[in-house]
């Protein structure tokens, strides 16, 4: 019999309302989120007051966790503007603030008292001492350093109080510089990743040059594209659940805070999937092992890697020869809204017709049968084509486009318009919340 362990959180990202929805949705039991400063993902679209709000109503009455990043390496001039953007978080009451920096710390510690405290992982979470050290301040939970292997984890876990928790990442992407502390985007750009402005100045081409031979670049190459030496693989650990439950992880984080919705949900129900399975049995977990490997391919990656996760990390772990992601399915949006056959008319026009929102609000119209589906595009798809429905529950159903209609209700037969709103008839009845993908015709 499998000994009793306890169930993790899957913490999911959310870059914006409209993902944190979609993480929600497709099985997140928390999602973390940034400001609109303070965090270290400051090119991400990110939250404003009123959205945080929103977010975080959203969440709470599906029973969903938010944690909100504020882990920036503070320099004196923010310290003023931290006290005001804590001041807005305790009225908001969020679950959790991440932060690294001591100072930002003390002021959540005052500000905030009555909101946990999460040690976010650019603070170095190496050793047990450190875990120890943030228990006795009042942290709630340490995020581990990536640079840690299961067996180190698993040690801490021994070493700390029973309530202080550890949250490790499980998949997505690594960082050259040890915890993410990286100088080289603030050195190349003057833009500084430990004030979220990174460049990724790690997946650019680079040559050597010699002393003696100025002005001469040496090609460093596995191919005639030339290298990337400081190129990570992705982290993906969905083959690894069992071993990160046994190392005494309480939440199995995803990276992603810059990510698309369809890869949010794609992440998130995969591993939602797995990690029920395996507390099911393993052996369901085991048996559903090629449905969780073809999803997970499904979303951007650029090549997989365990990390440190199983020792010291090797030539395995980096990419020499490209930086390029690996993408297999076009994320078309998210269904907003549905109307069925036969719902009341007050205007003729698409456009206005009644429609369900993810909200439950409503508005009036008409559709012709079967249905439609309104989403906001992302990607050009047309009249015919063939594409998929991705459901939260683990469906992905084939349909067919037989018409869409633009925002005035006209027919038409593409929507080449990023953004634009559209309704679209297909062969099957989608539901609020899934979201429309096509497989790339390579």
């Amino acid at each position: 019999m499998k000994k009793i362990e306890k169930k993790p959180e899957l913490l999911v990202p959310a870059a914006s309302l409209e993902v944190l929805r979609t993480a929600v949705i497709f099985g997140a039991d928390a999602v973390y989120i940034g400001g609109e400063a303070f965090g270290l993902r400051a090119k991400a679209k990110n939250f404003s007051a009123q959205e945080m709000a929103e977010g975080i109503v959203f969440a709470h009455e599906r029973g969903v966790r938010v944690h909100v990043t504020a882990n920036i390496l503070a320099h004196n001039y923010d310290l003023e503007g931290a006290r005001a953007y804590f001041r807005e978080l305790r009225e908001l009451q969020p679950d959790a603030l991440i932060i690294a920096d001591p100072g930002m710390f003390a002021l959540a510690r005052e500000i905030c008292p009555e909101i946990d405290i999460h040690i976010s992982t650019q603070a170095n979470n190496t050793n047990y001492m450190t875990y120890r050290f943030w228990h006795e301040q009042g942290a709630k939970r340490v995020v581990s350093a990536r640079e840690l292997s299961l067996k180190e984890i698993k040690e801490i876990r021994e070493q700390i109080p029973e309530d202080m928790e550890i949250e490790s990442f499980v998949h997505g992407a690594m960082c050259i510089s040890y915890s993410g502390r990286c100088l080289l985007s603030n050195y190349f750009t003057g833009r500084d990743a430990n004030h979220g402005a990174c460049t990724h100045p790690c997946r650019w081409k680079y040559a050597l040059v010699e002393e003696t031979r100025p002005g001469e670049y040496l090609p460093v190459f596995e191919n005639d594209r030339g290298t990337f030496i400081f190129n990570s693989k992705d982290l993906n650990m969905i083959e690894h659940i069992p071993e990160l439950v046994d190392a005494g992880i309480d939440s199995f984080k995803i990276e992603g805070r810059m990510k698309t919705a369809l890869y949010v949900a794609t992440v998130a129900r995969t591993y939602r999937r797995a990690i029920d399975d395996y507390f099911v049995s393993e052996e369901r977990y085991r048996a559903n092992m090629d449905w969780y490997r073809a999803e997970i391919a499904k979303c951007t990656y650029r090549k997989f890697t365990t990390g440190f996760y199983f020792g010291k990390a090797d030539e395995d772990t980096q990419i020499y020869d490209e930086s390029t992601y690996v993408s297999e399915y076009i994320y078309l949006g998210i269904v907003g809204a549905v109307a069925e056959a036969g719902a009341p008319a007050e205007d003729a026009a698409v456009g206005s017709r009644g429609m369900t929102t993810a909200d439950g609000d409503a508005a009036g119209g008409s559709v012709e049968s079967p249905f439609c589906a309104r989403i906001e595009q992302r990607n050009k798809f047309c009249v015919g084509d063939e594409i998929e429905i991705m459901k939260p529950g683990g469906e992905n159903i084939p349909v067919k486009v037989i018409a869409m209609y633009d925002e005035e209700g006209h027919p038409v037969e593409s929507c080449p318009h990023p953004k634009q709103t559209i309704d679209v008839k297909l062969s099957e009845v989608p539901e609020v919340g899934d979201i429309l993908r096509v497989e790339k015709n390579f």
